[in-house]
């Protein structure tokens, strides 16, 4: 193996990889995928660089297969070279996890060209797609045939279904369908040996052994290459009607999440919380944006009630569950939507949040998970103990507060230097934040994954016998450390070549 190449470290002892020159391997991947499929040269940064722009890494090819057979040859031409595989999907991963380190020896198998749609069970409610298919394409295959795909993300016009399941991604409407795991019924799998697991059944039962779908989902590509999968439909609701409520506090937030759960039942398809100074940010960078409320409430809420019988029915329910609210004092006003335009403007308010803050700059941000009714006294308490360390900060926090994952994001103070106050405070920030989450048996990362960027936290804040379990998983599937090395999981144990 020539010096310059930096072999993947295996997990347990192996062989020798065959010895192979750059030249002959990247003639190999040409051979399979084609020669305008292995990208060298250019402007490779939207393979190289992560979505947040904080890390760019070097790859040694960007390899674009258009079907499993090929994915199956690329990945046995890298265990026969020794070379690792970052597999990538829309690259829109939030934790450093789809894009390859600076080393310049490992390829980007990117899953884009794989993009079809394979066939689409009306009957069974499902729809097999390709891993490179981008969400709002699947979205409108489905919406056009007469049913809901219900994922839904602020990346949803450039992600992949096969990064969503590989991150396991949630997004607006977790309270009611899941996460992506939840709507997946099968996957079709290239394994660490180029052999190909099909496991597109569509079944809803099989108790046959491990359910092994789920091993792969939200992996993270650390074991497998997701080529296709088969998810779930459902019926599209006869009425999506949309909310915005101003509430003076969390606590008012949590009752009227408990009064929507009673009025609408399975209809409360969206229940997203945005903070105060979030809004302003809204305001501030994208002034086009009309914003009620934010001005005089502390937070306000987005609700989606989908109903399977009609306006009517669905606009009595909203009106019955904002009386009850207003009389509770949950709700200090509200507006209805009127139109299918204006339910777009009060979601866009919400998927806007992210984009306002990369504009103000550099942030810290926190995707983290606590049971739904501690989630108020976990603020307060982060709150208080962030401007008591850290005096000046700006909170900008807002979510998913339905299923209980907030996205509590620390800006610089006003004047700072973001890169200086990146730099300088994302570690004692961090040890606060997540010391808290801690003690409110939570989750540091609820639907961002790990990747590189917390993978060393995942180390302090998992059990000690959950990561020897995941790394048994991680040795039996890719014992040669092949797929993604040093995502999610720590180099420890890793033995020598």
């Amino acid at each position: 193996m020539p010096k310059q190449w930096a072999p993947c470290q295996p997990l347990i002892h192996r062989a020798k990889p065959i010895e192979m020159s750059r030249f002959e391997f990247l003639l190999s991947l040409r051979a399979i995928v084609g020669d305008a499929n292995v990208l060298t040269e250019g402007d490779l940064s939207g393979y190289e660089l992560d979505w947040r722009k904080r890390e760019r890494g070097k790859a040694l090819a960007v390899v674009r297969p258009s079907s499993t057979a090929q994915v199956a040859e690329v990945v046995k031409t890298c265990a026969q070279a020794g070379v690792s595989i970052v597999p990538q999907g829309g690259n829109t991963g939030m934790v450093v996890g789809s894009t390859p380190d600076a080393s310049g020896t490992q390829i980007v198998l990117s899953l884009t060209r794989m993009n079809a749609i394979r066939t689409l069970d009306a009957a069974n409610l499902t729809i097999t797609v390709e891993a490179g298919c981008v969400l709002q394409t699947l979205q409108e295959a489905c919406d056009k045939a007469g049913f809901l795909f219900p994922l839904s993300l602020a990346s949803e016009g450039s992600c992949t279904i096969g990064g969503n399941l590989g991150t396991n991604a949630g997004g607006t409407q977790v309270v009611r369908f899941g996460n992506t795991r939840e709507l997946c019924l099968g996957l079709e799998v290239v394994t660490a040996q180029g052999e190909v697991w099909s496991g597109l059944t569509g079944l809803r039962k099989d108790n046959t052994g491990y359910d092994l779908r789920h091993l792969f989902i939200g992996s993270e590509g650390t074991l497998g290459v997701i080529t296709a999968a088969t998810m779930k439909l459902y019926p599209a609701p006869k009425s999506q009607l949309t909310a915005l409520a101003a509430v003076p506090s969390l606590d008012a937030a949590v009752a009227l999440l408990g009064l929507a759960h009673q009025h609408l039942g399975a209809g409360l398809t969206g229940f997203e919380v945005m903070g105060q100074f979030a809004l302003s940010l809204v305001t501030k960078h994208f002034p086009q944006q009309r914003v009620p409320f934010y001005e005089t409430t502390p937070y306000c809420v987005v609700l989606e009630n989908s109903d399977s019988e009609s306006d009517e029915h669905a606009r009595g329910q909203f009106e019955r569950l904002l009386e009850d609210a207003l009389a509770q004092g949950c709700v200090s006003d509200a507006v209805v939507a009127e139109s299918m335009a204006q339910a777009r403007a009060l979601w866009h308010i919400r998927e806007s949040i992210p984009l306002a803050q990369a504009q103000e700059g550099l942030n810290i941000k926190h995707d983290i998970s606590i049971a739904v009714s501690r989630i108020p006294e976990f603020v307060r308490l982060a709150d208080a103990a962030l401007e008591a360390q850290f005096p000046g900060v700006r909170l900008v926090n807002y979510g998913h507060l339905g299923d209980g994952n907030l996205h509590y994001n620390v800006q610089a103070p006003a004047g700072a230097d973001a890169e200086v106050f990146l730099r300088d405070q994302e570690g004692p920030i961090n040890a606060v934040v997540y010391a808290l989450v801690d003690e409110f048996n939570g989750s540091i990362s609820a639907e961002h994954g790990i990747g590189s960027l917390k993978r060393e936290k995942l180390e302090k804040h998992k059990s000690p016998v959950a990561l020897g379990l995941m790394r048994s998983i991680k040795a039996a599937l890719d014992p040669h450390n092949m797929f993604n090395p040093g995502r999610m999981l720590a180099a420890s144990g890793v033995a020598p070549e």
